[in-house]
């Protein structure tokens, strides 16, 4: 499998748990809307940069990866880094919680979020989304155009 063929795979696991967040959110079920949402991004990002040959840390928020590499996307893409990887870091941070919920105020995942921060993270998910599928038809014109 080469690099575009494995981004490719990436953003197609990417969708999937996007299409399971949104299902989460119709059930109320909304800590692992959150959950499913921050795998999504994270995903859909390690996709963006393994389209463009970079390897990424194994770890979750790639944010700081996007940014000190934003010089190697298109103008497109670049002009919204900065809030995909706010989005990385936002995720990243609740990824935890919307799993085990946070014992230091003795509340369980689906007592920590509400339907209101689901939308919001759909939304913001999709945005992440958006973006990466974007890239990948800027690639694909630069591609068929040389």
């Amino acid at each position: 499998m080469n690099q575009k063929e494995l981004a490719e795979d990436y953003l197609t696991q990417s969708k999937l748990r996007l299409s399971t967040a949104k299902t989460a959110l119709k059930k109320g079920a909304y800590a692992y809307c959150i959950r499913q949402s921050q795998e999504a991004v994270e995903l859909a990002l390690k996709s963006s940069l393994r389209l463009i040959g970079i390897d990424f840390p194994k770890w979750h928020d790639v944010g700081e990866v996007l940014m000190k590499e934003k010089g190697k996307f298109p103008e497109e893409f670049k002009a919204n880094i900065k809030q995909l990887a706010s989005i990385s870091e936002k995720l990243n941070a609740l990824r935890e919680p919307a799993m085990y919920g946070d014992e230091s105020i003795d509340k369980g995942p689906s007592e920590l979020f509400n339907k209101g921060d689901a939308v919001n993270i759909i939304e913001e998910t999709e945005f992440c989304l958006n973006n990466v599928k974007n890239l990948f038809e800027i690639f694909e014109n630069t591609i068929t155009h040389k």
